[in-house]
């Protein structure tokens, strides 16, 4: 059966970022290589990613890449990108998600309805988008990542206060990495709705694939009413530096 486009344009994504030459296995499966300068985890991190039931995952030399191995490969695919699982069988030290992967093509991108309220172009680097990020403290701006959006913003006002803002990031191989936040006394109202979908449409008109990733199931709730499919997760592990054979570069 052929791999759906949008599978294969995702996958093509963390193939790239990986690294190193890497691929998802047709049926099931985990493929883990060694890679220093991955771009799917902090460095000295372990990085995997499942995407439509096969997964891969970097490591950050070989004996970490072993461990990582024998300890994953014998788990179901979606079972690599779990918390709890992947405890039972790797010594963890840290870990950073799971997140959510989303993903929406043009024929299935469902834009939110123009009207009230207005949406407002700014540039990425506004002070009113820093306002609005510090309304909300440093681990919630942390998870929308506004601040490092490359793309304009498009936000809402009310009373000359920005409430709601997104953009994107553009990451390697022409992804547009969406971010999306809205004041805390304003969510529930369909901003993030409205300015993430303006975002996702600019993103489309200039040739882009958006990544939606979350793990608040709010965020996911919006992702999915704007017509992104989720294909599968993301997972960064720090492996316990006390593990026989786990040594490798700092973590960070």
């Amino acid at each position: 059966m052929p791999i759906d486009p949008l599978l294969s344009a995702a996958r093509a994504l963390w193939t790239g970022w990986a690294r190193v030459p890497v691929s998802f296995a047709p049926v099931g499966g985990l493929n883990v290589v060694v890679s220093p300068e991955s771009g799917m985890c902090p460095p000295g991190w372990v990085g995997v990613v499942a995407l439509g039931g096969s997964a891969i995952a970097t490591a950050p030399d070989g004996r970490t890449a072993a461990l990582v191995r024998d300890g994953l490969a014998p788990l179901p695919s979606e079972a690599v990108v779990d918390a709890d699982a992947v405890r039972q069988v790797l010594p963890v030290a840290g870990l950073l998600g799971p997140a959510a992967l989303a993903y929406v093509s043009p024929v299935h991108f469902r834009p939110a309805e123009a009207g009230a309220p207005t949406v407002e172009r700014l540039p990425g680097s506004h002070a009113d988008l820093r306002d609005l990020a510090a309304s909300v403290g440093e681990d919630e701006s942390g998870e929308a990542e506004l601040d490092g959006i490359t793309s304009p913003a498009f936000a809402v006002r009310e009373g000359g206060q920005v409430v709601a803002a997104a953009g994107y990031q553009l990451w390697p191989g022409r992804a547009a990495h969406v971010s999306v936040l809205a004041g805390r006394e304003w969510r529930g109202r369909g901003l993030a709705r409205l300015t993430g979908s303006a975002a996702v449409a600019h993103a489309l008109a200039a040739g882009l694939l958006p990544q939606w990733r979350a793990r608040v199931p709010a965020s996911r709730r919006v992702a999915a009413a704007l017509g992104f499919q989720e294909l599968g997760a993301q997972l960064s592990i720090e492996i316990s530096r006390g593990t026989p054979g786990a040594s490798g570069p700092s973590s960070g």
